[in-house]
């Protein structure tokens, strides 16, 4: 009984805040717990370049305007050979990606 009346407390609390106030409660959820992103770049119609196991990716800022930067950057496993699986040898390393490039950044399916 206890744990209904929290949950539905919980519920009436977020119906109360706008969709603004709870796309940014979904975004630090989401930041706190991951997600098990892929990052793909292209060249054309072919990737390229692909990255595993991204928890998300920040817009980099300006240190004194605080301006959005061009790029993209985060935490990944390289996907050496593309395979869409980490393999042993393939390490987590930091990226970056040009605001000017083809890529897509997607939940893992599997």
């Amino acid at each position: 009984m206890k744990k209904t009346l929290c949950a539905m407390a919980a519920l009436l609390a977020l119906g109360s805040c706008t969709q603004e106030q709870q796309n940014k409660l979904s975004r630090d959820i989401q930041n706190w717990t991951g997600t098990n992103g892929v990052l793909e770049v292209y060249a054309g119609d072919k990737v390229v370049r692909r990255w595993l196991k991204v928890d998300k990716l920040s817009t980099a800022l300006g240190t004194e305007d605080h301006a959005a930067r061009p790029y993209r950057y985060g935490w990944g496993v390289l996907d050496e050979n593309l395979n869409m699986q980490v393999d042993p040898g393939e390490k987590k390393v930091y990226f970056e990606v040009s605001g000017f490039s083809n890529y897509v950044f997607f939940e893992n399916p599997r």
